[in-house]
């Protein structure tokens, strides 16, 4: 295989993890919320809202750690509004994540217009010079920063810890039955309480990399429903942490093969385009759905909320 072969795999490579990168975190922090029985349909809010911090943050101290951490105290920050609703007032699970979607929404787009046009400074890739005679190693690692690393990392630890440990065995519990959990000596409402902080924080920080990292601008709405995508990718990953990898690069698989049909020139609608990486997660939707399977993964707790 010759070299220009390898590069151009190469870009082809870091370009979807980069892609996927923000809607991992998004996609991770639902499914560890979903595990214990509540759906947080305002983590598209939750990320919305870490992107602005975060890019706002990064702007002005030219820090883009500090931008990416701002955003994740962001989003745990906002999902305290959505527990607040959800485990006090017992307020609709549907309504209050809706609720939170729209403060963040008219919050960012009030706040967010002194960020038009501003400079940030990303994260650093990770390549050196050693590694540039390197085949397809060297271009990858070129063109790839700490946060697809990061985020590798993350579905692997998530996937651990909830399968291995006290803790995570008992937010598994508490998502199949927080009466049976509470009679067996655990605290339902604070284990939520917990994952739902904890979701808030992996969106904000996955909407701070598409700010600050991926696209290092920010836009109105620049999420562009990628919480949603990720509510829907959790039912397609069956709740399994490690099964948010792959799903989430077949999105940004799609995404960055839409983007190179339209650096190509090609005489198709671009608003198309846009559409095709979640027409991609649609027909995956349904597909997982049409298939017969015993153990579809669904917290039992998490069926209430449909009912």
């Amino acid at each position: 295989m010759d070299a220009e072969l390898f590069a151009i795999l190469a870009a082809w490579s870091v370009a979807t993890l980069r892609s996927a990168t923000p809607l991992i975190f998004a996609t991770l922090g639902e499914t560890l919320t979903q595990r214990v029985g509540v759906i947080n349909l305002g983590i598209e809010g939750e990320m919305l809202m870490g992107a602005c911090v975060g890019f706002a943050v990064g702007v002005a101290t030219n820090n883009p750690w500090l931008g990416l951490m701002a955003g994740a105290f962001a989003g745990a920050l906002l999902s305290l509004v959505y527990a607040f609703l959800v485990l006090v007032t017992h307020a609709n699970q549907i309504g209050s994540g809706l609720a939170v979607w729209m403060i963040a929404l008219g919050t960012t787009s009030y706040f967010g217009r002194a960020l038009v046009g501003q400079q940030v400074t990303p994260l650093p890739n990770l390549g050196s010079d050693w590694m540039d005679d390197i085949p397809f190693l060297g271009v990858l690692f070129d063109q790839m920063t700490m946060a697809v690393p990061l985020a590798i990392a993350a579905v692997l630890f998530a996937a651990w810890w909830l399968a291995n440990t006290r803790p995570g065995m008992q937010w598994r519990a508490v998502g199949e039955s927080a009466v049976v959990a509470a009679e067996n000596g655990i605290r339902p409402r604070l284990v939520r309480l917990h994952a739902i902080v904890v979701g808030g924080l992996l969106a904000g920080f996955g909407g701070a990399i598409l700010s600050v990292d991926y696209t290092q601008t920010w836009a109105q709405e620049m999420t562009k429903g990628r919480g949603l995508i990720a509510v829907g990718l959790v039912i397609v990953a069956r709740w399994k942490p490690i099964l948010v990898l792959p799903i989430c690069l077949v999105f940004g698989l799609a995404e960055v093969a839409t983007l190179r049909v339209q650096s190509a020139g090609f005489a198709v609608s671009p608003h198309l385009l846009a559409a095709v990486p979640y027409l991609v997660v649609l027909l995956i939707l349904i597909v997982s759905h049409i298939m017969p399977r015993r153990d579809t993964g669904m917290p039992a707790d998490l069926k209430s909320v449909f009912a």
